[in-house]
């Protein structure tokens, strides 16, 4: 009667053997984070509304650079195939026309404003040229519909070219995979939040994404996290078992700083100067001893 006591056990080491596999971001032939791990970055560049310095735009992001800041940014395909540095799919919020990004080429995108302001949205190509290697970037990809593979492989020639650090992160796993494919020397991230209880077009991709279970196909090199949501467990289970490394978003208070800091993670700020409201010793962020990137391995 011993053997019916043993298959469940064994069923359930199975399992257990499965969904750990499942769970790995990348573990081999990991790329040197060193230069990412010693910076804290502005979100959307730095922008502050009361100084009419709107979010992702190239005076937010000479700001990031003149206060020694990295960035991250967005970016969408446009009608015309090139990259435009904005956030939202639609130009509503941020320009006052009910418009998508997509519908429009890039000339027709810099006769907008943005927030009222003289600023306009920029081309990728732009953005790099202002941080010219000087601080790190992360570029978020945001697709729209049926666009992965057209804008990744943009994204790609771009960065390809640039001297400068920068790496990727998404939402949408088929971005992340495709970096996994064709660009696997660059530093890839993938995008977490809360998605049960919440309205959403993909309740099942969701699901298995807030769990990590896509990390099988995307092997990340960073989990960029939602920093209201940290504590789900999938996460931390990554983080205690394959020490992936954290980057937390939107850290608002020099509070959360500190906090994700002490867990030796990365912060994409905004609201605050953490230069100003951390201890320096916390901003010298030093790359963890653990981390077995580069030729570690």
């Amino acid at each position: 009667m011993g053997w019916i006591v043993a298959v469940p056990f064994y069923i359930l080491l199975f399992l257990i053997i499965i969904f750990l596999f499942v769970l790995m971001p990348r573990v081999f032939h990991k790329p040197d984070m060193t230069v990412f791990r010693i910076w804290d970055y502005a979100h959307r560049g730095y922008h502050d509304e009361q100084a009419k310095i709107p979010e992702n735009s190239l005076a937010a992001f000479q700001r990031a650079v003149d206060c020694g800041y990295g960035a991250e940014l967005d970016v969408h395909l446009t009608k015309d195939g090139e990259l435009a540095v904005i956030h939202d799919e639609s130009l509503k919020r941020m320009c006052g026309v009910e418009v998508n990004v997509c519908d429009l080429t890039m000339e027709e995108l810099k006769q907008y404003r943005l927030q009222g302001t003289e600023e306009s949205i920029p081309a990728l190509q732009e953005v790099l040229d202002i941080f010219a290697g000087k601080t790190p970037l992360i570029v978020e990809i945001k697709t729209c519909g049926g666009n992965v593979n057209m804008l990744c492989a943009k994204v790609a020639a771009v960065l390809d070219k640039y001297k400068g650090a920068a790496c990727i992160e998404s939402f949408d796993p088929r971005a992340v995979f495709w970096f996994r494919r064709k660009r696997p020397d660059t530093v890839r991230g993938h995008l977490i939040t809360k998605y049960t209880g919440q309205k959403t077009p993909h309740p099942v991709l969701g699901f298995l994404q807030e769990n990590l279970l896509t990390n099988f196909l995307t092997a990340p090199d960073f989990i960029a996290m939602d920093i209201k949501h940290r504590e789900m467990h999938a996460f931390q289970l990554c983080r205690l078992i394959y020490n992936v490394t954290e980057v937390s978003w939107t850290v608002r208070s020099p509070e959360q700083a500190q906090l994700i800091k002490d867990a030796r993670g990365l912060i994409i700020f905004e609201a605050f100067d953490p230069k100003k409201e951390l201890n320096e010793d916390v901003l010298e962020t030093q790359p963890d001893p653990l981390d077995h990137s580069g030729n570690q391995e």
